[in-house]
């Protein structure tokens, strides 16, 4: 017979978790409510209510600019990590590889690997091999870092997937790409979907990597924030970052209608 869960049991775990809500959303709280300050002075709780620092980010060159330049590169390594993540996923899953076992262990390994080691051995060998950084430097190492993450949630998807499907659509008729376009792809897409939200988010918010291989002509949003940060911070800072919480926001809302939470949680 199964026990009752004791009182102070669960008014300890009810206390756990509404602390947790709150050191997740209370700086998320902070930063948005900054973000409406008539102050030129980062302060919380926020003096009055402006659109002000929206509109002067909106309308700021620089910002602009280097927003730009982060979608472009996380919109190439969304591309990038999910055709070549979803790839190494189902050869890793059938298995079929010689040396599978090595070759997820090398595909995961940006996982353990030190952001920053990373960033100062690519520079070196960037510098080295091929002489000045470029946008194919950040989209490169950018995808090293996204790459895990596809292949994970891939991976995940497809360690549950029925494996009589494609063997149904062998016995059928279907050669090999016509069992790869309209069986195993569309099994993977949760995972995939799950996947590309890691790349493009990792790759918009990298700030390591963008710090390490940037140029005067080439500088990424969070590296723009951090300098912001560094020389003269004001209320445009959080109305960035509220932006960018919005976005996030916004893709969850479009996974959820296209894919559905639970299906993306899963994965």
């Amino acid at each position: 017979m199964v026990r009752a869960v004791p009182t102070w049991l669960r008014v300890l775990a009810s206390v756990l978790v509404a602390l947790t809500v709150l050191v997740l959303l209370a700086p998320l709280v902070v930063v948005v409510g900054v973000s409406f300050s008539q102050s030129e002075f980062i302060a919380f709780p926020p003096q009055g209510f402006s659109l002000r620092w929206y509109e002067g980010v909106l309308t700021s060159g620089t910002y602009v600019a280097s927003a730009w330049t982060s979608l472009k590169i996380a919109l190439l390594v969304t591309l990038t990590a999910t055709l070549v993540g979803g790839a190494a996923a189902v050869a890793l899953h059938r298995g079929k590889l010689p040396g599978s076992g090595a070759l997820a262990t090398f595909f995961l390994s940006p996982l353990v690997l030190p952001t920053i080691i990373f960033a100062i051995g690519m520079l070196m060998f960037w510098s080295r091999a091929f002489g000045q950084v470029s946008l194919l430097t950040l989209w490169l190492s950018h995808s090293v870092v996204a790459l895990p993450y596809v292949i994970r949630t891939t991976l995940a998807v497809l360690a549950e997937s029925d494996p009589f499907l494609e063997e149904a659509a062998r016995t059928m008729g279907a050669g090999r790409l016509q069992r790869l376009l309209f069986v195993v792809v569309p099994q993977c897409v949760p995972g995939l979907g799950a996947g590309a939200f890691f790349a493009f988010n990792i790759s918009f918010d990298e700030a390591v990597l963008s710090l390490f291989l940037r140029k005067p002509d080439l500088t990424t949003l969070p590296v723009q924030i951090y300098g912001q940060l560094e020389f003269s911070p004001d209320p445009s800072v959080a109305a960035v970052s509220a932006i960018m919480i919005f976005l996030t926001v916004l893709m969850i809302v479009v996974i959820d209608r296209i894919l559905g939470l639970q299906r993306f949680a899963r994965s």
